[in-house]
């Protein structure tokens, strides 16, 4: 995932009323699921502080996967 057209400007902020901020949705609505995908997978690298393109692994160990039949 090529994500170096996107950066994160930590020292840009400014207050905004609820209106304002619900604007920002119709612009993510404009880009296809790819793209918004592409830009969660960048905002969650710069949270939680990994490399975009090398993301750490699930630890498996963690969860329990379990099948469940859909009675109908």
């Amino acid at each position: 995932m090529k994500m170096n057209r996107f950066k994160l400007d930590r020292s840009v902020s400014k207050p905004q009323t609820l209106q304002e901020a619900a604007d920002h949705a119709t612009e993510y609505k404009k880009l296809s699921w790819q793209e918004r995908l592409e830009i969660a997978a960048y905002l969650n690298s710069v949270a939680y502080n990994f490399d975009v393109n090398n993301p750490p692994s699930m630890d498996r160990t963690k969860f329990i996967a379990k099948s469940s039949t859909i009675r109908g």
